[in-house]
């Protein structure tokens, strides 16, 4: 990696573009991120809670606890108190699979896929809004890019 730059004052530039590119992408996360948080405050859902509930809408069949860790886009290190909270909304259900009884499987309840059914509308739009001005293939470009990036550090 290439030595920072130096400014008359001393201090330090930003002449890493590796740098640069990590510090857009941490700013652009955290703008997209508050359009979505304010359609699911509506709601009363988390972002995490919203990402199980989509991760469950995939999967009708259910899905054990440690595979909904592996799917969600941030890692919660507490996800049974997260499908707590969202089993005494009743948007989920739990129960233990008779061949394994260790295995809990965790299913999205019909007001589960209700409310998300509310909420795709509000969300895409909110997508739409803040990324349609990129374009297909922009989009389509970018959608690459971080793939490449995260293909790295995964």
């Amino acid at each position: 990696m290439k030595q920072a730059s130096q400014t008359k004052n001393g201090r330090r530039s930003h002449a890493f573009r590796e740098e640069a590119a990590f510090l857009d992408l941490l700013r652009t996360t955290d703008m997209l991120s508050r359009g979505l948080i304010n359609v699911l405050k509506a709601e009363d859902l988390s972002a995490t809670q919203y990402n199980v509930l989509r991760i469950l809408r995939g999967a009708p069949e259910g899905l054990p606890c440690g595979e909904i860790a592996n799917r969600m886009i941030t890692r919660d290190p507490d996800v049974t108190r997260l499908l707590d909270r969202l089993e005494k909304r009743s948007l989920i259900s739990r129960c233990r699979e008779t061949k394994d009884r260790r295995t809990v499987m965790v299913r999205i309840t019909p007001a589960g896929l209700k409310l998300l059914a509310r909420l795709d509308t509000p969300v895409q739009d909110g997508h739409r809004r803040q990324l349609g001005h990129l374009g297909r293939e922009q989009l389509k470009t970018l959608t690459e890019l971080l793939r490449m990036a995260r293909s790295r550090v995964a």
